[in-house]
């Protein structure tokens, strides 16, 4: 993917949802899919426009390999002059003070994707999520090994992250290593593809989500005419995320940073600037340094009480005291919290449900993937990695 370059950090203003807040079919029976996780396809290389030449890769990160992606663009129709993108080009134009005649010539080169719209599909009905499949999707021994070299190679990164945003480097190393596999996975879709495809021909069975895909595409197109880029050749997944940290073009236009200092941002060649932007953008989200993300804790027994306790889901609702009173025991600790708190419920398949008590930080999580299983996974997985080093 061509690199994001020479944009000013104090043109980056935060606050707006990423990739990762769509609930996304997953392996291994859970319904919620961590953005980019995905297995994506390397495609064929193509050379770069002579009239603007790109830095060379940054050294303290490799440009991630990619997988084909099956079926590629080969033979999918291009958009060509339709009206719904003429209508979206004059109202882009209007908005963002683009040409719409380049917005068009651009769109009508895109091509729709029938995988991208069969990955956005909810998992069968009747799937059983299984928390247990999901944690060892991602907790494996190669991840792990590979999360540990990764730190080992931007460890003066990490620190500094963690001192400026309060967020822990387990959890920054987490989140990268569940997102990309520490860059072995950013994707192979062109991102212009992906995005015209599930903003114009959104997939019919599940809930419409093309209005925060057309204002991704908006975002795309105008992180391009800003940068120089040719919007042809950028890579991402099926849902248009780029970069070690599978951002969303609104959340890098809104969120990344230019971490290592050298007056640009590049979130797939610079792991420096990809782990800034992860613990700037949690920071935004209400991430609190030094509070824990979970407790333990033993759910009433099933009825009212429970009930009560799960309406919420993720949104912490309740304080210690109100756990107490609703039947749910909680360690010291947690009972010392001031916040408020959720109680989490993980499903295992046919097996016994598992439940943590989620506070503040860990809804800062969901707010990167709206997903109490992907939340956990990067903890799990931060954790795992933290030990092995």
């Amino acid at each position: 993917m061509p690199r994001m370059t020479r944009v000013p950090a104090a043109a980056l203003a935060a606050t707006v949802l990423c990739a990762a807040l769509l609930l996304l079919p997953a392996a291994a029976g859970a319904t919620e899919r961590p953005a980019g996780a995905q297995a994506t396809s390397k495609p064929k290389p193509k050379p770069k426009p002579a009239a603007k030449q790109r830095p060379k890769p940054k050294a303290q990160a490799a440009r991630p390999a990619t997988r084909a992606v099956p079926g590629g663009v080969v033979g999918a129709p291009a958009y060509g002059q339709r009206d719904d993108i003429r209508t979206f080009a004059a109202g882009v134009a209007e908005r963002r003070g683009l040409d719409a005649a380049w917005i068009e010539q651009q769109l009508a080169q895109a091509r729709r994707i029938d995988s991208v719209q069969k990955l956005m599909m909810p998992a069968p009905a009747g799937t059983a999520k299984d928390w247990g499949a999901y944690h060892d999707r991602f907790v494996e021994p190669r991840r792990i090994t590979a999360g540990a070299a990764f730190w080992q190679v931007n460890a003066e990164a990490l620190q500094r992250a963690e001192a400026r945003y309060g967020v822990p480097a387990a959890l920054i190393v987490g989140i990268v290593g569940v997102e990309t596999y520490y860059g072995r996975l950013t994707g192979g879709f062109r991102v212009l593809d992906a995005l015209a495809t599930l903003t114009f021909d959104f997939p019919s069975g599940r809930s419409d989500r093309s209005g925060f895909f057309r204002s991704e595409l908006e975002e795309f197109l105008v992180l391009c005419q800003r940068e120089g880029l040719d919007p042809q050749q950028p890579r991402g997944s099926f849902a248009g995320a780029m970069g070690l940290p599978q951002f969303m073009p609104g959340s890098i236009n809104r969120h990344a940073i230019d971490f290592d200092g050298d007056g640009r941002i590049d979130l797939t060649g610079s792991s420096t600037d990809a782990i800034g932007s992860i613990a700037h953008y949690l920071a935004q989200f209400g991430w609190q340094p030094g509070m824990p993300a979970t407790y333990a804790v033993t759910p009433p027994p099933p009825g009212e009480d429970l009930q009560a306790l799960l309406g919420p889901d993720i949104l912490p609702s309740f304080t210690a005291a109100q756990f107490a009173e609703r039947g749910a025991v909680l360690p010291p600790e947690a009972r010392a919290h001031t916040g408020p708190l959720a109680l989490v419920l993980l499903e295992n398949g046919g097996g016994a449900p598992t439940y943590v008590a989620g506070t503040q930080n860990f809804y800062a999580i969901t707010r990167y993937n709206w997903s109490s299983y992907y939340a956990m996974a990067v903890l799990a997985l931060g954790e795992a990695v933290a030990r092995a080093r």
